[in-house]
């Protein structure tokens, strides 16, 4: 029976999509795909409008009156009301950050080609309406755009370099042979239009005397509370971090001693060595995939899903611009209409390239690498598995929350059960016997930068940490590179409290099972567990672990309104 309450939440995913429809696109909503966002000055106002009307009926839900998924559809969608709210009004999104218009623009006409949602026919007709729509949209950009900081700038630029590159020839490419000269002619002035926009945003970077600066303790408190539902501060999580990221280092260093590597770097820099040729480079990758998911049947970890995954070369369409944008290996599958296989878009190594060439790609994709991010993170238990999960969720926020699109996910609320399970699930792989030590030496190098991750997000935002000091703590912490600690510092200034879901989701996970299984009288089974806690989708860890708990304390791992 429809109640009231589904009322208001199908009327919450109704504006949803309607303000957000690239989003809406690689969900699997597909009644926006000739449309771009409108982030005009007056679209916003109406969107703080609808926000608050929102907010108002779904206040008038007693949390008594309703089932329990209800009640987390309910907390969720108040919070990211909120936090939409604060991006509006505090400007940093819309005002500020020319790589926010630059994703939805490209993105809006890649999403038409990255999955065979319908014909290529149709999906041709969308992605030239789109086209057609970015010389506004961009214009609409540099109307609402005042100085924004250096470095999002300067990644503005990089983006914009690779959305040129391919309007003047990926995006022909993609439409193949139903690529008509209405097409061409949009995706023309699509690329006219971005070298305009380029040029407006070197402008804001030679005028722009700041960087980038946190969003102060009170919006960070708000996406701690309202998106992660912890009830921890940021204090506390920033130290619990630290703490674990001295444990880390002591970890990485003496199992570095005991395989015989005075610096860790050394012994991860081999693995680059183990790698496949170029004959079996693909073949590998499904290999590996396989491997993996026999190991988790045999031990029984969990229900490994009839979901299939297609490793296949990155596409010639999106070869010129995919490195400088957001451009995933796995990018989640639509919640709805998902395909029955989906593709994985591997690094390309052809026997055309120059030998030098292949064997550097070759030593980049080891077999470390393909296993450790591209099966066990993304393509196998981690992502790829936590996703067909949540598909199934009661929770209707759940089930999309996680979704990728064309800078983030698709809701902040979903990030500490996607990132804390894929990283957790690489922990189960090696916990049965999955990696080699090696292997498990990269892991706990891993582990070092996702506690720095932590510690930047939370000490940036607070304002304990100004730009180039979250630059050179990551290089001096977690080793990163220069280029990669500035451009790991950009992300997390962008999105408040989204570097911090790593290490906040996985240790929480941790620290359920322990819990759980530790209980007297308690009959645990890892498979048990974590098919339900998967069940729940992609929704916060802490809500997840609080059914959890209340569940057992009722003697059942079943959810409370099941009992």
């Amino acid at each position: 029976m429809v109640t009231e309450f589904d009322n208001w939440l199908t009327a919450f995913f109704q504006s949803y999509y309607s303000f957000s429809p690239v989003n809406a696109t690689f969900i699997g909503v597909h009644d926006f795909d000739d449309e771009l966002p409108d982030f005009s000055q007056n679209r916003l106002a109406d969107r703080l409008s609808e926000i608050d009307s929102l907010l108002e009926r779904g206040s008038a839900f007693a949390t008594a009156s309703l089932s329990y998924s209800q009640r987390i559809d309910k907390r969720l969608a108040v919070g990211f009301l909120k936090i939409q709210r604060w991006e509006i009004e505090s400007g940093r999104f819309h005002g500020s950050n020319p790589s926010l218009y630059v994703g939805e623009a490209v993105f809006g006409v890649m999403s038409q080609f990255l999955s065979d949602f319908a014909p290529l026919a149709e999906r041709v007709e969308t992605a030239t309406a789109r086209m057609l729509a970015i010389p506004p949209f961009l214009r609409q950009a540099q109307e609402n755009l005042r100085e924004g900081p250096r470095s999002w700038c300067a990644h503005a630029l990089d983006e914009c370099d690779a959305a040129i590159r391919f309007f003047d020839g990926g995006a022909v490419l993609a439409a193949g042979e139903h690529c008509t000269d209405h097409y061409r002619d949009a995706a023309r002035r699509a690329a006219r239009a971005f070298v305009d926009f380029r040029a407006r945003v070197d402008d804001m970077l030679t005028r722009s005397a700041r960087e980038a600066e946190g969003c102060g303790d009170e919006a960070l408190a708000l996406h701690l509370s309202e998106a992660h539902c912890m009830e921890q501060t940021a204090e506390s999580i920033a130290s619990y971090a630290r703490e674990e990221l001295d444990r880390a280092r002591t970890a990485l260093a003496g199992r570095s001693r005991d395989l015989g590597y005075d610096d860790p770097v050394e012994g991860i820099a081999s693995l680059a060595d183990l790698h496949p040729t170029l004959a079996d480079y693909y073949e590998r990758y499904q290999h590996t995939w396989e491997r993996m998911k026999a190991l988790s049947e045999t031990k029984g970890l969990l229900t490994w899903p009839d979901f299939p995954i297609r490793y296949v070369p990155q596409p010639e369409w999106a070869r010129s611009a995919a490195s400088d944008l957001y451009f995933l290996y796995y990018r989640s599958p639509a919640a709805r209409n998902r395909p029955p296989v989906h593709e994985y878009l591997v690094t390309p190594i052809e026997a055309s390239m120059p030998e030098d060439e292949q064997l550097a790609r070759l030593r980049a994709n080891n077999d470390s690498a393909i296993k450790l991010n591209h099966v066990v993170h993304h393509g196998g238990i981690g992502h790829h598995v936590q996703n067909w999960h949540a598909f199934r969720a009661e929770s209707r926020v759940g089930r999309i929350a996680a979704v990728d699109c064309a800078s983030r996910i698709a809701m902040h609320c979903g990030g500490t059960m996607a990132e804390g399970w894929a990283c957790y699930a690489t922990d189960l792989i090696a916990e049965f016997g999955g990696l080699t030590p090696l292997e498990e030496l990269e892991e706990l190098h891993t582990r070092t930068r996702m506690c720095s991750r932590a510690i930047v997000d939370i000490g940036f935002h607070r304002g304990d940490m100004c730009f180039e000091d979250a630059v050179r703590f990551y290089e001096a912490e977690a080793g990163m590179s220069p280029a990669a600690a500035r451009y790991e510092t950009t992300r997390n200034s962008m999105y408040p409290g989204s570097a911090l879901m790593y290490v906040v989701g996985t240790d929480a996970i941790h620290e359920l099972r322990r819990e759980l299984a530790a209980r007297p009288g308690n009959r645990f089974r890892l498979r048990e567990f974590h098919d339900r806690f998967l069940s729940y989708g992609s929704v916060p860890v802490a809500l997840i672990a609080e059914a959890m708990r209340e569940a057992q304390n009722q003697n059942s791992l079943s959810r409370p309104e099941d009992e």
